[in-house]
């Protein structure tokens, strides 16, 4: 036979005012602490006594005061009490103090690529705060995955999500020293046609590629690379390695340019516009952990290289 277990369906309210009653020993004082009447605080009692099936507290002419029942519940309800408040100290504390766990998503090129510097450096400011990152090209829903912000470059987010807008990036065209000893860099935007490409995320046969020069000046040039890979990291190192010209976001070849492991070829011409979002939950507010962390990821964009443009804050819902 299965035991029944009965789940109690009493107020918060009510046991608070029953264990303000015991710790204050009169009804009055209880009623002045919690800014009722006595009238209110004695009918929370009884309410609580009805819903528990007990007697908690014996009540004469002149005074009340518990009952052994009522002691050993005050014992448990007081304990419970103080761990609720804790929880809820703990929640209104993650609005303001930055501080916790941090679950961030991001692209698995953007993630290998940029993200490590970003992160050091936020560690580095907010050491009280651990990240955890899950880098996949793979758009993880946030809620069933727990994770608290997804950095994500490209089209609308689904129903149910807040984006912010954190930069515009630029990819523009990089090449190795080694690769430019083989073949003269090229001069015209007509001359990609004669070198070796490296594109990423193309569809199959000659590849439409639109460049601005960011003076109102387009072209689209259709071209068959050399090599096409899935993803942005893998281009970024074959372009290191010296394979061709490759086609790389400004973010992704920084630091690679800074190092002069590889340089700038046909500038100012770029494909122009891929946005960069961050991405969490619509309807809540964030974190302090998540709010600190978006703004540094941002500070951190806006310096790291100048060919995108910082965030103007606005925001997208869906």
């Amino acid at each position: 036979m299965v035991a029944r277990t009965e789940t109690f369906q009493g107020g918060l309210d009510d046991v608070r005012a029953f264990c303000a009653v015991v710790d204050l020993g009169t009804v009055t004082a209880a009623a002045a602490s919690l800014r009722e009447t006595k009238g209110s605080v004695s009918r929370r009692i009884s309410r609580l006594e009805r819903a528990l099936g007990a007697r908690l507290m014996a009540r004469t002419s002149r005074a009340v005061s518990p009952t052994a029942e009522g002691l050993a519940f005050y014992a448990k309800a007081q304990e419970s009490l103080t761990l609720l408040d804790e929880a809820a100290e703990t929640a209104r504390d993650a609005r303001t103090v930055p501080a916790g766990h941090l679950r961030i998503t991001t692209s698995i090129d953007f993630g290998i690529e940029v993200m490590p510097e970003i992160v050091a450096s936020f560690r580095t400011a907010y050491p009280q705060i651990t990240v955890e990152m899950l880098n996949t090209d793979a758009r993880l829903d946030l809620a069933a995955n727990r994770i608290d912000l997804a950095l994500r470059l490209g089209g609308a987010e689904e129903t149910g999500y807040r984006a912010m807008v954190l930069a515009t990036l630029a990819v523009g065209l990089y090449a190795a020293p080694a690769y430019l000893l083989r073949h003269p860099a090229p001069t015209r935007l007509a001359d990609l046609g004669e070198h070796d490409l490296i594109l990423a995320r193309e569809r199959f046969g000659a590849a439409p590629l639109a460049l601005t020069d960011g003076q109102g000046r387009t072209e689209k040039l259709a071209l068959s690379p050399a090599i096409r890979v899935s993803d942005f990291a893998t281009a970024h190192r074959l372009t290191l390695a010296g394979a061709g010209i490759g086609h790389l976001p400004g973010l992704v070849a920084a630091r690679a340019v800074a190092s002069g492991q590889i340089v700038r070829v046909l500038a100012p011409w770029a494909t122009r516009g891929a946005r960069l979002r961050a991405v969490t939950l619509a309807g809540r507010e964030l974190p302090a952990r998540v709010h600190v962390f978006r703004e540094h990821v941002r500070g951190a964009l806006a310096t790291r290289d100048g060919s995108q443009e910082s965030g103007d804050y606005s925001y997208e819902y869906s």
